[in-house]
């Protein structure tokens, strides 16, 4: 299922990537669900799908999770793969991730290590997810460790068409981390099986719902009450250090964007992060961080001037 916004640019490759491993439509459905775009997805799906690929379009633009929850609706298959039309996945996706299922058909989901790509498919970073299992199998103390730290990025995981009916969808008070609260609800009820192979690619732009953020750090706002939603779900004696591990984790890549953002001369930005990290964590350690990357910045414009 493949959810898409103004992306058509990149819905070839995403596409392609999964036609690469159509094992056909007796074993796999491939659809499209457009939330009312401005570009022509249509036009990709009819070129590039040539009839395999189903197109459904929001009559009027709902926004992303609403869109999720289309797609869910529309799925027919027991496992369901949210794939964002930008994003795509490596060839053995599907195979390896279905292997999680035949050998423990208990899970309520399987995933990968993802790979992070730019607007022009350069290669940035891949995940560190192997340091969860260096081996394909069950995760150990699953729902802990998701919500320590956001491992799973939406195109590496595939998860039971069953566990989105019991648990319901996306939760839409989330405009941002609605996936990571998701993937930590499934984790407190159902094992989850990880393959550390990285067969997923995320592709990190301008337009993207991450990137459209970057500058004003709105979506944090939103990745605390995440935190906040998923700590009911872990066990009362590990909470609290599960919930202080994540929020010091966030506040850590806060002030690293701080930083970067800084010496790009994005001060606005740099402060609504900074601002961020001391949410998060307001501990003396990040406070200090803070206010020496607010200094530093701060004190080279002036020195400039």
């Amino acid at each position: 299922m493949i959810p898409t916004y103004n992306c058509a640019r990149y819905l070839g490759a995403t596409l392609r990537s999964v036609l690469n491993q159509d094992e056909g439509p007796d074993r796999m459905e491939i659809v499209v669900v457009d939330d009312a775009s401005s570009d022509d997805p249509a036009a990709v799906v009819e070129e590039v799908g040539r009839g395999r690929v189903r197109f459904v379009r929001q009559a009027e633009n709902v926004g992303h999770i609403r869109n999720f929850q289309t797609c869910l609706e529309q799925s027919r298959g027991r496992i369901v793969h949210l794939l964002h039309g930008d994003d795509a996945v490596a060839p053995g996706f599907y195979r390896r991730l279905q292997a999680g299922f035949e050998t423990s058909p208990e899970i309520g989901a399987a995933f990968c290590r993802s790979v992070y790509i730019d607007g022009n498919d350069q290669r940035m970073a891949i995940s560190e997810t192997e340091t969860v299992l260096d081996h394909a199998g069950l995760v150990p103390r699953a729902a802990e460790r998701l919500a320590a730290t956001q491992l799973i990025m939406t195109p590496s995981i595939v998860v039971r068409r069953e566990v989105y009916e019991h648990l319901g969808g996306f939760d839409r008070r989330l405009a941002c981390s609605e996936d990571w609260e998701m993937w930590v609800r499934i984790a407190a009820r159902y094992p989850i099986w990880h393959d550390p192979a990285p067969l997923a690619f995320y592709r990190m732009h301008a337009a993207s719902n991450t990137g459209r953020h970057l500058p004003s750090a709105r979506d944090l706002a939103f990745t605390r009450m995440a935190i906040d939603m998923f700590a009911a779900y872990l066990p009362q004696e590990s909470r609290a250090r599960v919930v202080s591990e994540a929020r010091r984790t966030y506040a850590m890549s806060c002030l690293d964007r701080a930083r970067g953002l800084g010496r790009a001369g994005h001060t606005a930005a740099m402060r609504a992060h900074l601002k961020e990290a001391v949410l998060f964590d307001a501990s003396a350690s990040t406070i200090t961080r803070a206010a020496s990357i607010f200094v530093r910045n701060f004190g080279s414009r002036r020195g400039a001037a």
